[in-house]
């Protein structure tokens, strides 16, 4: 009989010893549903790859894991979709880098005035070292950066003139999202820029409460800001990514296979979704042309120089070690 209880014991302890080692771990085989929100619209190449990561997730795991993907800011603003990851309340956000960086401001130094020549560049920064940092520096914020997608190289639309040199942004009330080194870039270009949700922009274009915007071509054509703007300005004045951010709440009760999984799949779809963007972006200026826009070339070389002050102002924010790590690999793409 006491050979029966110490036996008995002896399997519980060790079922225990099993689960408090699996650290809360969702079992394999256990069905799991995510939220994926995003702010495109679903025409746009950020919703079209989503759903082909959703797919893929679901084929691989024989439909155990299953996301639904929500477009066009349905579960709020970037800012709203960051927080609620932070939170715990939504699994994951195709989101844009003003919002994440508030949580780690290095992250703003990706979208300095000028600062990549070609989408290589941009990767090189992103997929290395410092973009592991920046996520790393994430997780105790509540969330971490499984991959950095697209969002492009922006340009400036308006309904007043041509933007050609810095001067032409005089007094001009441009919308911006909320992002400290958008604002910054375009005090120092003379405009007025402000802060306002990308769902809320075709409304507040067309009532005239902003003069413009600027965005990747690709956004522009899919919230159809041809209908309200005049002046497309290739202006190509910062890069932008689309952190794919996962909450770390979720992340800890996965097991490692479905972790490996997610982080395969979304640096995977990162790159399809690089790819298909940078098409777009390069396409679609014909068409926003063709609808109507009347598109030019800016001078960029006017535009630099007059934002440089940008990285005075910035440098105590980022510190000089990390501006010139950053530096240093772009000039080495």
């Amino acid at each position: 009989m006491k050979k029966r209880i110490v036996i008995i014991l002896i399997v519980l302890f060790a079922a225990g010893a099993l689960a408090f080692a699996g650290g809360g771990k969702e079992a394999a085989d256990k069905p799991i549903g995510l939220n994926l929100g995003h702010g495109s619209a679903t025409s746009n190449a950020r919703h079209i790859v989503a759903l082909q990561f959703a797919d893929n997730i679901k084929a691989q795991t024989n439909g155990r894991i299953t996301i639904q993907v929500h477009p066009s800011e349905s579960l709020g603003s970037d800012r709203q979709m960051a927080e609620k990851v932070s939170l715990g309340t939504l699994d994951i956000s195709i989101n844009s880098q003003g919002p994440i960086a508030g949580y780690n401001q290095k992250l703003l130094m990706i979208g300095m005035p000028f600062l990549f020549a070609t989408p290589k560049q941009a990767y090189a920064v992103l997929d290395g070292e410092i973009g592991e940092q920046i996520s790393n520096e994430l997780i105790p914020k509540g969330f971490r950066i499984l991959s950095y997608w697209d969002n492009g190289f922006r340009h400036i639309t308006n309904n007043v003139r041509p933007i050609y040199k810095p001067e032409d942004l005089k007094g001009l009330k441009i919308r911006t999202p909320e992002d400290k080194i958008t604002l910054a870039i375009f005090r120092a270009l003379g405009a007025s820029p402000a802060p306002l949700a990308f769902g809320e922009l075709p409304m507040a274009l067309s009532q005239g409460v902003f003069d413009g915007q600027e965005n990747p071509a690709v956004n522009i054509h899919s919230a159809k800001l041809y209908e309200v703007q005049k002046y497309l300005s290739l202006s190509n004045h910062k890069y932008e990514s689309c952190p794919m951010i996962f909450s770390e709440a979720v992340w800890g009760k996965l097991s490692q296979a479905d972790q490996k999984l997610l982080k395969e799949a979304a640096v995977k779809y990162a790159g399809v979704h690089r790819e298909m963007n940078n098409k777009m972006n390069s396409d679609l200026i014909a068409d926003l042309q063709a609808k109507g826009m009347k598109v030019n070339q800016a001078d960029v070389a006017s535009l630099r120089a007059a934002t440089k002050s940008v990285y005075d102002e910035f440098e105590s924010t980022f510190g000089k070690d990390f501006m010139a790590k950053v530096l240093d690999v772009v000039s080495k793409n």
